[in-house]
């Protein structure tokens, strides 16, 4: 039976909020301009924007799907994360030094020296409409074990209530301080969530009877004759994301998006005092994430051996909680059911870190005034720095309600698909990604594209993406081969499309030169 909050509990979590508070307040006395605000004045220390990136791409998706994903299946998901060390290297040696070169504050920028500032709008519009997306689904995650937490249930109107809790924080703790702010309450979220798992990993060890070599054989010998412990999987099911194959493809070219083209990544790099600085972020974060994914599939792996191998358990194993009749996240069933009070409270806490909407405002708030509006003002005469700080403040407003919006829609998306939670999250962020990963390909490594190219490129891939979606597939009676493709050949196709698309554009008049040097 799922337990209630008690006083410690409680406690706990006004303690962590106090600490935001005073990370938030500490931030917001060094924010004088746009600069500071947004790329917190060039100053960020490596390590710090290291940890900031980290936090970024180790959000509730990595706390409470790679748990679920190793107690179901096996320890793929782990390599996949070699597909990030490729793309960081992709991502260091051909784009960060051309935004250094260009002074960028954001990556779209890098469109307008190409092409025009039309095609740099464009590109923005698309990171907005995928980070929505994407950051809604992350929203929607955490808010399913936020509700847990509260109401003990997973009542769609719980749901809605918990998604709002976290955007309120979310929209407390950046509003101010801007970027600077979101960098250093990640630090702290961080140690969080680490921390929350490294203390949940130790209380499952000593709740497990069995020796650890016993344990290792078990996984290794699953029923069914499955190894649980399995690193690589060199299948071709293309209904499969993480396959060697997905790996060195599709999921190479989504990390690409993600720490290259994706402001809310790419906006900590940029933090840095230069491009060489922002290169070893990028790889310290990279590698850092990997032994962090691990001990959540361990934490899985231990959950499987709990609750399924009386084998190993004798009589001391454990039966996974339900809500509302649906069986949610075993790692949230387990941490509500088993953990004890004040225990509890902490992991609690690394949930919600986890679930921090911060960096997605931030980067979103970013693009929405230097991609738009701060062009559109300039022409209208010169206004003071902190004009621009207020309108991030303003967009940051919006962009929040949009982020409700998106979390209350993926409930009913998710339950459509019947996806498992860390897939479903993934798979929403390859949607801007087709596009944006087509039109740069053509912008960095051929002379050809054009505006309207651009355009109809970013376009073709979010189409190319979105006909792969069950319920539009179900809708239009579409071939049902259509929806058995795992998201990342979804973004390979994607991809592919938008490049095509965008070559057929052959820009007028003289090319401009983007080399970094």
């Amino acid at each position: 039976m799922p337990l209630a909050f008690t006083f410690y509990d409680w406690g706990i979590l006004c303690a962590y909020v106090a600490l935001l508070a005073f990370a938030g307040y500490q931030a917001t006395r060094r924010t004088k301009t746009a600069d500071d605000y947004f790329l917190a004045g060039h100053h960020a220390p490596v390590w710090l924007v290291a940890v900031s990136v980290l936090s970024t791409m180790q959000s509730a998706a990595t706390f409470l799907g790679a748990p679920d994903n190793s107690y179901r299946g096996d320890y793929s998901y782990l390599t996949s994360n070699f597909s990030a060390i490729i793309a960081a290297f992709i991502v260091a040696r051909f784009l960060i030094p051309r935004f250094y070169a260009i002074g960028a504050t954001t990556v779209y920028e890098l469109l307008e020296v190409r092409f025009d500032a039309t095609a740099r709008r464009a590109a923005a519009g698309m990171y907005l409409i995928g980070r929505i997306l994407a950051s809604g689904a992350r929203l929607y995650l955490a808010a399913i074990a936020v509700s847990m937490i509260i109401f003990l249930d997973t009542d769609p109107q719980h749901i809605m209530i918990a998604s709002a809790v976290l955007v309120i924080f979310g929209v407390a703790f950046t509003l101010f301080g801007g970027l600077n702010a979101v960098i250093w309450s990640d630090l702290v979220q961080v140690m969080l969530y680490l921390g929350g798992a490294l203390l949940v990993l130790a209380f499952l060890w000593f709740k497990i009877p069995a020796p650890a070599s016993e344990i290792i054989s078990g996984l290794q010998n699953a029923p069914g004759g499955v190894d649980k412990l399995r690193l690589f999987d060199w299948s071709l099911d293309f209904s499969k994301p993480f396959t060697m194959w997905a790996i060195l493809t599709g999921l190479v070219l989504l990390n690409i998006g993600n720490a290259g083209l994706d402001q809310d990544t790419t906006q900590r790099f940029l933090a840095c005092r230069d491009a060489q600085a922002g290169k070893r972020a990028l790889y310290v974060s990279m590698w850092a994430a990997i032994p962090v994914v691990a001990v959540f599939m361990a934490i899985g792996s231990l959950l499987h051996v709990f609750y399924n191998r009386p084998d190993l358990m004798g009589t001391g194993g454990g039966v996974a909680s339900t809500f509302s009749g649906e069986k949610i996240t075993v790692f949230m069933s387990f941490i509500l059911s088993e953990i004890p009070p004040g225990l509890r409270g902490l992991i609690t806490v690394g949930v919600i870190a986890a679930a921090a909407i911060n960096s997605g405002l931030i980067s979103m708030s970013a693009v929405v005034v230097s991609d738009f509006y701060r062009p559109w003002r300039e022409r209208r005469g010169h206004i003071s720095e902190h004009h621009y700080v207020r309108a991030g403040r303003a967009a940051m407003l919006v962009l929040a309600l949009a982020l409700f919006a998106m979390s209350v829609l993926c409930f009913f998306w998710q339950q459509y698909s019947d996806t498992p939670l860390l897939e479903f999250v993934l798979g929403v962020m390859v949607f801007a990604y087709s596009g944006l990963l087509g039109v740069y390909a053509v912008t960095v490594f051929t002379s050809r594209g054009a505006t309207w190219s651009v355009i109809a490129a970013l376009i073709a891939g979010f189409v190319t993406i979105l006909l792969q979606q069950h319920y539009i597939v179900d809708s239009f009676g579409l071939p049902q081969s259509w929806k058995m493709l795992a998201f990342p050949w979804q973004l390979c196709i994607g991809t592919f499309i938008a490049f095509l698309v965008c070559l057929t554009g052959n820009k007028k008049g003289p090319e401009v030169s983007l080399q970094p040097f």
